[in-house]
């Protein structure tokens, strides 16, 4: 007797852009980086996606365990770095290794890129779009540029639309048994 499994990706990719939204608006200009963007980082856009990722093994999804273990781990270290020097247990990492942080990062999500040209479009979006923000912000700080970082911004607040409509589309399509908004 085989159990069907409920498809876990949108609860992450909520995680994903719900959190990459509000730490976007910080970068965008608009507000400081406050308990609630660090509490979203640790447990919806962290914990959140590092379950889902575990989800995703489960049922035997290669790409979404990576994406969304990583992404997991990722907003759980970003947390980490912005907390760790206000508790006094390690100094803050100086912008340009910053820089090499998010390059690495902006590195990892350009190969899953390339592993979503397989997938449905608004996937591509995501990750593509995920891409072009993480090397934005890399530039931001190797270079010191507000106007870099206000850009990356923008772009992050784009990615993290980007990931709550390809989200919505998979509950509403699944819901509904047919195509009520596209994922290409």
């Amino acid at each position: 007797m085989s159990t069907q499994l409920a498809n876990p990706a949108p609860l992450g990719l909520m995680g994903f852009g719900m959190t990459t939204i509000l730490l976007n608006i910080h970068n965008a200009g608009f507000f400081p980086i406050d308990s609630m963007i660090l509490a979203m980082g640790l447990f919806y856009g962290g914990l959140g996606q590092v379950i889902v990722g575990i989800m995703c093994f489960k049922r035997g999804d290669t790409f979404g365990t990576t994406a969304f273990t990583s992404y997991g781990l990722f907003w759980l270290t970003l947390v980490g770095l912005i907390l760790l020097p206000e508790m006094g247990l390690a100094q803050k990492s100086p912008a340009g290794f910053m820089g090499c942080y998010l390059s690495l990062w902006g590195l990892f999500t350009g190969f899953m890129f390339i592993g979503s040209l397989r997938y449905p479009r608004a996937k591509q979006v995501v990750f593509g779009s995920l891409t072009v923000l993480f090397f934005l912000l890399a530039a931001r700080d190797f270079t010191g540029s507000e106007l870099i970082g206000t850009i990356a911004g923008f772009e992050g607040i784009f990615v993290g639309f980007s990931a709550i409509y390809f989200a919505m589309a998979q509950v509403l399509n699944a819901e509904y048994g047919r195509t009520i908004l596209p994922v290409g």
